[in-house]
């Protein structure tokens, strides 16, 4: 118990001298520290101009059909359509991404199983909203010239998938909620507080 003790006690002391004379101190700098750093790890709710993106599966014609020559992959949003997309607004410059109700991480994945999204553990049907914060022309010029975009847009015009761009003054953008878990990546050198 007293080895415990001292310890306790050496911890506390060398706390102190990186931090300051108390144990509040320390733990002031490290909430300091967190919350900084959850701004810049996409945990924060955030806001400012942007362009919202949304891609939908192709509905039927008045007469309730699909075009004739049409296989059923052409009528559904692919993941290489969304990945398109997420690209290019990240290519462009964007500063914060939201895709359904979810901010898009460097871990986030987005997986399409038939016509179905699953995203980070959650799953959602179309349309899917892609939100973005940023130069609106330079992410509608990103996704003009991004090919993959300009494909899925042709099966817009052919088989009447949805596609449309929004640009909004004052987009709201979630905080990444779900927990980072790194099982590879390491501190490269002090956390530095």
């Amino acid at each position: 118990m007293n080895r415990l003790a001292t310890e306790r006690e050496a911890l506390t002391t060398r706390i102190d001298s990186v931090h300051g004379r108390s144990v509040d101190t320390a733990l002031a700098a490290m909430q300091r520290r967190s919350a900084k750093l959850a701004g810049v790890a996409a945990m924060n709710p955030v806001h400012g101009p942007g362009l919202v993106v949304t891609l939908q599966d192709a509905q039927r014609d008045a007469n309730g059909r699909f075009p004739r020559d049409a296989s059923p992959d052409d009528l559904v949003v692919h993941q290489q359509d969304i990945e398109a997309v997420l690209n290019a607004l990240w290519n462009a410059g964007a500063e914060a991404i939201q895709m359904q109700d979810q901010r898009i991480i460097a871990m986030s994945i987005a997986r399409c199983v038939g016509n179905t999204l699953l995203l980070n553990g959650r799953t959602y049907s179309p349309p899917y909203t892609i939100a973005a914060i940023g130069d609106a022309a330079a992410m509608q010029a990103a996704l003009a010239a991004a090919p993959l975009v300009t494909l899925y847009k042709q099966y817009v015009v052919r088989f009447g998938l949805g596609y449309r761009e929004e640009v909004h003054p004052d987009l709201q953008i979630v905080g990444y909620t779900d927990p980072v878990r790194m099982h590879f990546a390491q501190p490269a050198g002090p956390l530095d507080y």
